[in-house]
């Protein structure tokens, strides 16, 4: 009979005793990315003056394209810190 499940599959990717390691470099990495989000979000915010459209306009569109923006901004900056 084959052996489907493969029990080394299962294991711990990180061993537990660099744990620590792993999770100080996960949380710089979220707060490396999260300031490069914020700073495109402020960027954008400057050019395009999103609060006036988006909250007193209620520009839905607008809504929408700038939301668009920030996933692939979003997806850009995690490529870059995945490597």
């Amino acid at each position: 009979m084959l052996n489907l499940i493969n029990p080394g599959a299962l294991a711990f990717v990180v061993k537990l005793d660099q744990l620590l390691e792993v999770l100080v470099a996960t949380l710089i990495f979220v707060f490396i990315g999260l300031m490069f989000f914020a700073v495109a979000y402020g960027i954008l915010s400057k050019l395009f003056h999103i609060n006036k459209e988006i909250e007193e306009d209620q520009n839905t569109a607008l809504g929408i394209v700038v939301g668009s923006i920030m996933i692939g901004i979003a997806i850009i900056i995690a490529a870059a810190i995945h490597g």
